[in-house]
């Protein structure tokens, strides 16, 4: 009979039968030192080259090859936001970092501002510094900021853009770009048309044979499904759709596309993914800051306009989607259309809503005023700064499940995660004081700060009683992988200058989110002041008593 081989043995290289164990000895001894020099050849090319960075962008399909556009110049409308400073220049040059930017990229900022160029090469070196998640390098820098460019004017100037045409053709020439412009309109929905209308007025909407013209939206996508179809419209008729980038920055975040990873590249969880086990499912966005300077943006838009409509609804198709044929555009946008389409609303408004409104309270141990006391909010304002509401799935994988959608600000914590929430188990052999402290088996994803994924299960308490009480098995990115999650902007970009559209929401898809968010909005219109929660709390009463109709509560965050 044959003995066992032992683990080592299974996994030990193959020798020639006709091998001594010197010869073994030997040949591991050669192979453990050619790694050992590959490894410290890969370390020295890594220190001597600054774009050699660990590269969580590279292509997929080689992991070997990093995913770099064409030739190609940004035009960035909006540079002097707090969106630009913040996210969007970092993000170019943490692209620059990681050697994923074209030859020549060219980067032009176009503001209201009596700006040189290089007025605004100091503007993006200074928020380079500050919010850039990779090493600053002198010679990354250096190469970026050869291609910087400014052009000053006001969206209806048309000399203004007559200029940036002019510009625009002459960086093709010395920057070798090609013809081939992304426009980035990090401004006010108000000012969309202006821009796109210019664009088209120019020519700079169309170019010549063998380059493209790209233009990227930030939300929010109208503010009701009228104004979201006017938007498109106008869009649509000057770039075709295929060509437009709806920027939806939760899409770009890891753990979110994680969701798809988690669901359809292992079999562990599918055959549980459906009414059959799964009670309940909670998606929230909680924040605990208030709206800053952005009172003139978020008043009279709220809660569930700023968030539901457009983040939150897509991580709930994301999470009740079916699986695509493959993860391309089309067949992920087909499927979570679907599910969109599929959302029914609850039949009483009043019990299957809550919005709520902050009022002073207490955050991180300081006092703070109320949203009616925040600069630039009027005293008799009716907008959310809460909003939750429950939504069915009406399909065979979904029907009575209900999803719980929630978000606010001056919230007492920071999070946003999606909560899987599986039924009990129907029959439990041990006595009611075995398990009375036992909660129902969860899978949480955490989405934000701390990204990773959490699995609450029953286990027994060590010792000679039989108790049964939750525990925690925890998967963290930081801990699991060497390289570092890109932010999401970053990730977004890259897929803007490539052409690669998986993770930007289709005008269909836009459209259904609003048909779901309409009525919501229009009954709440009609309920006058939203309710009251003090700052720090986890918001406004109606919230908990829209789950505990259900006999359920939302999970302590």
């Amino acid at each position: 009979m044959t003995e066992p081989r032992t683990r080592a043995e299974e996994t030990a290289p193959a020798t020639a039968a006709t091998g001594t164990v010197a010869e073994t000895v030997t040949q591991a001894a050669a192979q453990a030192a050619a790694q050992a020099a590959t490894q410290a050849t890969s370390e020295q090319v890594a220190a001597a080259n600054p774009l050699s960075l660990p590269n969580p962008l590279r292509d997929p399909r080689d992991r070997r090859l990093p995913r770099v556009a064409e030739p190609c110049v940004l035009v960035l409308f909006g540079v002097t936001g707090d969106l630009a400073k913040r996210k969007l220049l970092p993000a170019i040059y943490d692209l620059g970092n990681r050697g994923l930017l074209p030859p020549g990229f060219s980067l032009v900022g176009f503001a209201r501002r009596d700006w040189a160029h290089e007025d605004f090469a100091q503007v993006t070196y200074e928020a380079v510094k500050e919010h850039a998640r990779t090493p600053f390098r002198e010679e990354v820098w250096k190469q970026i900021s050869e291609g910087i460019h400014f052009c000053p004017g006001t969206f209806d100037d048309d000399g203004a853009f007559d200029v940036l045409a002019m510009m625009l053709k002459e960086i093709d020439e010395t920057r070798g770009t090609g013809g081939n412009y992304a426009f980035y309109l990090s401004v006010p929905p108000k000012y969309f048309p202006v821009v796109i209308e210019q664009l088209k007025r120019t020519n700079l909407a169309q170019g010549p044979s063998g380059s493209w013209r790209r233009v990227v939206v930030e939300k929010p996508f109208g503010h009701d499904l009228n104004s979201a179809r006017e938007l498109n419209a106008l869009t649509n008729a000057v770039f075709p759709e295929e060509s437009v980038f709806r920027i939806d920055h939760y899409l770009g975040k890891e753990t979110v596309q994680n969701i798809l990873a988690l669901r359809f590249a292992n079999t562990l969880y599918e055959p549980i993914w459906n009414r059959r086990y799964v009670d309940h499912i909670q998606i929230t966005m909680a924040e605990d800051i208030g709206i800053g300077g952005r009172a003139g943006y978020y008043d009279g838009i709220g809660a569930a306009r700023d968030v539901i409509q457009n983040h939150l609804l897509q991580l709930l198709a994301l999470v009740a989607m079916e699986d695509p044929t493959f993860f391309d555009a089309d067949s992920l946008r087909r499927e979570k259309e679907k599910v969109l389409s599929a959302v029914q609303l609850p039949a009483d408004l009043a019990a299957g809503t809550a919005r709520g409104q902050y009022t002073r309270g207490w955050q991180g141990g300081e006092p703070v005023v109320g949203y009616l006391e925040e600069d630039g909010i009027p005293a008799d304002s009716i907008t959310e700064t809460y909003a939750a509401v429950r939504l069915e799935v009406a399909n065979r994988r979904w029907a009575g499940v209900p999803f719980y959608l929630r978000t606010g600000k001056r919230l007492s914590g920071r999070m946003t995660e999606v909560a899987v929430v599986f039924q009990r188990a129907p029959h439990l052999p041990f006595s009611k004081t075995d398990t009375e402290i036992l909660g129902q088996n969860a899978l949480v994803i955490r989405v934000q700060p701390d990204e990773g994924i959490t699995v609450r299960f029953g286990s027994k308490v060590p010792g000679t009683a039989m108790e049964v009480r939750d525990v925690l098995m925890d998967f963290a990115y930081g801990e699991s992988f060497m390289e570092s999650s890109p932010e999401a902007y970053e990730r977004l970009l890259l897929d803007v200058l490539i052409g690669d559209p998986p993770l930007f929401p289709h005008q269909r898809e836009v459209e259904l989110s609003w048909m779901i968010m309409d009525p919501i909005e229009e009954f709440w219109a009609s309920q006058g002041r939203p309710e009251g929660y003090p700052a720090g709390t986890w918001g406004p009463a109606s919230a908990d008593e829209m789950l505990a109709r259900d006999g359920r509560a939302w999970r302590r965050l």
